[in-house]
């Protein structure tokens, strides 16, 4: 079951790019009880597993703007390790359920967003007058704080930043954003790993079918179009978001 989870997650982040975190850890928490700091740490260290696969390709494709890459850690990094100590914090006061409603509400408040932001017609990057790289790390720093706490939301919302604030072609976009996405991921875990919050059993199934996963996305990305993909995983992620927050108010009526 675990090796089959890893290959469907790694084949959908290879064909749109982004939902390591954003599946992961929903699909671990709700279908195999994992608790939920363990579930957050192996999204992201199988996110940066899988997207390791890709990071080399995107930087020999010369698809890594390395300028907008730096505005984007400078406001990513201090958020993902600001995310991930508050998590820990949280398990030590031993706060389950409001690491549950607080995760539903992130998966909810992500789903939205994007689902609206899907709507929006495709920009030409010429349509942008000048680049605003200097916003980045204001955005940025809540996207690094929702990774290191929730594993999400690197990919979708950091996608959406670049689109917004810079002329970057697609390819760039994407590879940035995966890059980007790598480092908070691999920042993110080792805190969470230094706090104990690992299984390592699981990870090795999880990146195991995530290898096979990335290969065969990768050959199909061609040929089935990303957006429609993107757009029904928001979709589940709302239902799944809705879905952590009714459990959660049943559990604290029990």
């Amino acid at each position: 079951m675990h090796y089959l989870i890893g290959f469907i997650i790694a084949m959908f982040i290879a064909l749109t790019g982004v939902g390591a975190g954003t599946i992961t850890t929903p699909l671990l928490i709700l279908f195999l009880g994992v608790p939920t700091s363990i579930a957050v740490t192996t999204g992201l260290v199988f996110a940066a597993s899988v997207k390791l696969l890709l990071v080399p390709t995107q930087i020999l494709r010369k698809q890594v703007a390395w300028k907008v890459l730096g505005w984007m850690l400078l406001g990513g990094l201090p958020g993902v390790l600001l995310g991930s100590f508050f998590l820990a914090h949280l398990v030590s006061k031993g706060s389950q359920h409001f690491m549950n409603a607080l995760l539903g509400a992130v998966l909810v408040g992500t789903a939205i967003y994007q689902i609206f932001y899907s709507f929006r017609p495709i920009k030409n990057p010429r349509e942008i007058t000048r680049d605003a790289p200097w916003a980045m790390p204001l955005l940025m720093f809540p996207v690094g704080a929702e990774v290191g706490f929730s594993s999400a939301g690197a990919g979708a919302l950091g996608t959406a930043a670049l689109l917004s604030l810079t002329t970057l072609p697609p390819a760039q976009v994407v590879g940035t954003d995966i890059l980007f996405g790598f480092l908070v991921a691999v920042i993110g875990s080792g805190v969470h790993m230094f706090n104990g919050a690992h299984d390592t059993q699981l990870l090795k199934e999880l990146i195991i079918g995530g290898i096979g996963g990335v290969i065969v996305g990768t050959v199909s990305a061609k040929f089935i179009p990303k957006r429609p993909l993107r757009f029904a995983l928001w979709v589940w992620l709302l239902i799944i978001g809705v879905q952590f927050l009714y459990t959660n108010m049943i559990s604290v009526a029990k």
